[in-house]
């Protein structure tokens, strides 16, 4: 269960209660097509993942598979881009935190609001490992109840109207302001990587995979389930805002969620769900900071990082990795104050950019797994993927389709870039560590 709230809690955040305002904005009524292939891509990703994670489980799965399965230099990369990957998850989530108190405390300082909260989910991620999960639970709790009483009350807008009137308002507003497809498939198109980024998080069903119980039945169940409930929250509660408003009327700024129930006349409600989305964005981050913490540790155990980063508190948390995660993130949250307003498409770029990297790495590694086990090992394997290989090149396809759209971006492609920076810094990091592991100095 903690698996799923985990994955649950760090997918349900910014992407959803932010960023579909900015996806809705490009693809229009269309970007629910986005939401549903991607989650479909992402499905794929998981069974890849969980495949490999059900044969082989183990904490830390994708740099401990790669390095297994394909190339320790690949398992290092991805280890280290993990790492990156979920620090720069926890900047985006709390900016998102800064951006929604200024419905409190419209002018305030956004970085102010930010730095707070990293250091607040940092200090909770150093406690025992069990504060943790009950935070998480009712974070995604929380959240959970908010989306599906949208959904409901949507409903019931649809089917009978709004109160008072009781005239049913009908789907019209998903074709009568410039079709399905306002924007053309290019606004779709260009909408995937938003989206996509919605989807990031996913995959950390697997990264504790060492830790749960009978993982055989624990993983396959967590990631059967985790698809549909997504499908749920984000296709549900997207298809309601577009059928209750038009989707050229919804604001680019703030919330969609918030303005729904303002626009349906309540104020107080409204407030209700701007707290709501600020413990999302406060989820996302204290899972990122999680993921980010043990990763951080599995590199030192394998003796990928310097081993002081492996130590561990009285409380069995990795409290040196998640104070390195906290000071990164802390400084990273200087973007908040010299471009406060393109603060979240930088950070959402850049992390797109990276998690569609760390996921083609997944469907390698799955690959090379395969082809390590055998026709005769791949029959035996109790979890295994569907129409394997065409489902993993498809989905590969499109994920390096995003890639191209976030390099062809103007502004993203900066942000991209500094993904593509970030490997070619890595690389030398390992040859590096490779001369020094030999030596025996790594750590001292």
């Amino acid at each position: 269960m903690l698996l799923l709230l985990m994955a649950l809690g760090s997918t349900i955040g910014v992407g959803l209660f932010l960023g579909s305002a900015t996806a809705i904005e490009l693809a229009g009524p269309s970007i629910l097509l986005a939401y549903a292939v991607s989650g479909i891509v992402t499905f794929i990703v998981l069974r890849a993942l969980g495949e490999i994670a059900v044969h082989h489980p183990v904490s830390g799965s994708f740099s401990v598979y790669a390095t297994t399965y394909a190339h320790p230099m690949i398992g290092f990369l991805v280890g280290w881009g993990y790492w990156t990957y979920w620090t720069i998850i926890a900047i985006a989530e709390v900016t998102a935190v800064g951006i929604y108190m200024q419905f409190w405390f419209p002018g305030s300082p956004q970085w102010q609001w930010a730095l707070a909260a990293i250091l607040a989910m940092g200090g909770f991620n150093l406690l025992a490992a069990r504060v943790f999960g009950e935070l998480e639970f009712w974070f995604s709790l929380i959240k959970i109840v908010t989306i599906l009483a949208l959904i409901a009350l949507g409903t019931v807008v649809i089917v009978w109207g709004f109160p008072g009137d009781w005239k049913p308002l009908g789907l019209g507003n998903l074709v009568d302001h410039g079709g399905f497809f306002p924007n053309g498939i290019k606004g779709c198109v260009l909408a995937m990587q938003m989206v996509l980024y919605a989807y990031v998080g996913a995959e950390m069903i697997g990264l504790t995979a060492g830790e749960a119980e009978n993982p055989e039945h624990t993983l396959p169940r967590a990631i059967n389930s985790f698809v549909w409930r997504i499908a749920l929250f984000y296709i549900g509660a997207i298809f309601v805002i577009l059928a209750i408003f038009p989707w050229n009327r919804i604001a680019v700024t703030g919330s969609p969620f918030v303005e729904v129930f303002q626009r349906l006349g309540l104020a107080g409600a409204a407030g209700i769900v701007n707290f709501v989305v600020v413990t999302a964005a406060l989820s996302s981050c204290n899972g990122g900071v999680y993921a980010s913490g043990r990763m951080l540790f599995s590199l030192a155990a394998d003796r990928q990082a310097p081993e002081r980063l492996g130590r561990i508190s009285p409380q069995g948390v990795p409290r040196t990795a998640i104070l390195f995660t906290v000071l990164v993130g802390s400084l990273g949250v200087a973007i908040n104050y010299w471009a406060p307003q393109q603060a979240f498409e930088y950070l959402t770029a850049a992390v797109t950019f990276i998690g569609i990297l760390i996921w083609l790495t997944i469907l390698y590694t799955h690959a090379c797994f395969r082809r390590r086990l055998g026709a005769e090992g791949v029959a035996q394997l109790g979890f295994r993927m569907a129409l394997w290989p065409w489902s993993s090149l498809v989905a590969a396809v499109f994920l390096a389709g995003v890639v191209v759209v976030l390099l062809a971006g103007e502004e993203t492609r900066l942000s991209s870039l500094l993904g593509l920076l970030l490997i070619g810094v890595i690389t030398p990091c390992y040859l590096l560590a490779q001369r020094r592991a030999a030596a025996g100095l790594l750590g001292r």
